[in-house]
C-alpha cells in the first residue's frame, strides 16, 4: 500500500487546514487508518483514526472538537479536517494504515504504511 499525503502548510493561529491522504496499491476497507504529526524533539503520537467503515472515529484529547477525521472509500482517502488550529498543533503530519485493526492502536509502530508526511506549521 502506497500512501500519499498532502495539504500541510503555513497557517495562523485560529484558522483551518485539511489535510488529505490518497491510498493505493491494496484494498482499501482492509485498513484501519490515521494521522499520526511528530514535533520536533518529541515522540511521533496519534492525533486520530478511523475504522474501515467510517463509524468509530478516535481523537487525542488535545484536539477534540477541533479536528475532524474522516473517509472516503469510494476514492481511497482519508482527511483530516483541522480548525481552530494552535501553534501547538505545529508539527509533520503522517498518515498510516494498520492492516485489519478493529480500532484505535496509539503505538506508531504496530502500523503498517506510512505517507511521506505533511508539515503544518501555526504561526501565534
Amino acid at each position: 500500500v502506497q500512501l500519499q499525503a498532502s495539504g500541510g502548510g503555513l497557517v495562523q493561529a485560529g484558522g483551518s487546514l485539511r489535510l488529505s491522504c490518497a491510498a493505493s496499491g491494496g484494498t482499501f476497507t482492509n485498513y484501519y487508518m490515521a494521522w499520526f504529526r511528530q514535533a520536533p524533539g518529541k515522540e511521533r503520537e496519534l492525533t486520530a483514526g478511523i475504522n474501515w467503515s467510517g463509524g468509530s472515529t478516535y481523537y487525542t484529547d488535545s484536539v477534540k472538537g477541533r479536528f475532524t477525521i474522516s473517509r472516503d472509500n469510494t476514492k481511497n482517502t482519508i482527511y483530516l479536517q483541522m480548525n481552530s488550529l494552535k501553534p501547538e498543533d505545529t508539527a509533520v503530519y503522517y498518515c498510516a494504515a494498520d492492516y485489519d485493526r478493529p480500532y484505535y492502536g496509539d503505538n506508531f509502530r504496530e502500523y503498517d504504511y506510512w505517507g511521506q508526511g505533511t508539515q503544518v506549521t501555526v504561526s501565534s
